[in-house]
């Protein structure tokens, strides 16, 4: 991702799961997340670990925004808001451990 309209960032500490990638799977720690409109009306969202270059796409993206619960796409930031505390939300328990976040089943 680079600087586009309506793009929003933010830091975010996953939790022990992690943040899951379609590019390099679970990723953890101090990441940042980047939501940014799609020319269809959707929401991409990325993360990449703080500080870092190289950016990833967020398993379960693009977000569509027609399934937007009622919010109006004029307010990215609250968009923004509502993924990057999904993303640090505790994934689900399986066998002891904790699963990575993702968007699959994700609607804002």
């Amino acid at each position: 991702m680079g600087t586009h309209e309506g793009e929003v960032r933010s830091i975010i500490a996953s939790t022990v799961g992690g943040v899951m990638t379609k590019d390099v799977g679970a990723i953890t720690g101090d990441l940042e997340v980047a939501t940014c409109p799609t020319k269809s009306e959707g929401l991409q969202v990325a993360v990449r670990y703080a500080g870092a270059y190289e950016w990833y796409t967020v398993e379960g993206g693009p977000i569509e925004l027609g399934k937007a619960g009622g919010l109006t796409p004029l307010v990215p930031y609250e968009f923004h808001e509502r993924i990057a505390s999904h993303l640090t939300a505790p994934g689900r328990i399986v066998d002891g451990n904790e699963e990575p976040v993702s968007l699959r089943g994700f609607s804002l």
